[in-house]
């Protein structure tokens, strides 16, 4: 099974607010998901990025493989393999 860490949309009709979480890569994009590890507003005047760093680093640890926008949404987190 391939794990990865990516954005499931949530809010309104073009008031996009996202979560991150960690999904089988067989689900769709608003499917279930294994675990919730943060959030991403796109909305504010600077995007903001809320993570749990412990959970984000376990998931990466296993082995999860982040999308390329949450790769460069956890880099500027300070968040690294």
């Amino acid at each position: 099974m391939a794990v990865k860490i990516r954005l499931r949309r949530i809010g309104q009709k073009k008031r996009p607010l996202y979560r991150i979480v960690v999904a089988d890569s067989r689900v769709s994009r608003n499917g279930k998901c294994i675990e919730e590890i943060g959030t991403y507003d796109p909305n504010t005047e600077t995007a903001t990025v809320k993570v749990n760093e412990e959970l984000a680093k376990k998931w990466l640890a296993s082995g999860a493989q982040p999308t390329e926008t949450v790769a460069r949404l956890l880099k500027n987190a300070g968040i690294e393999k």
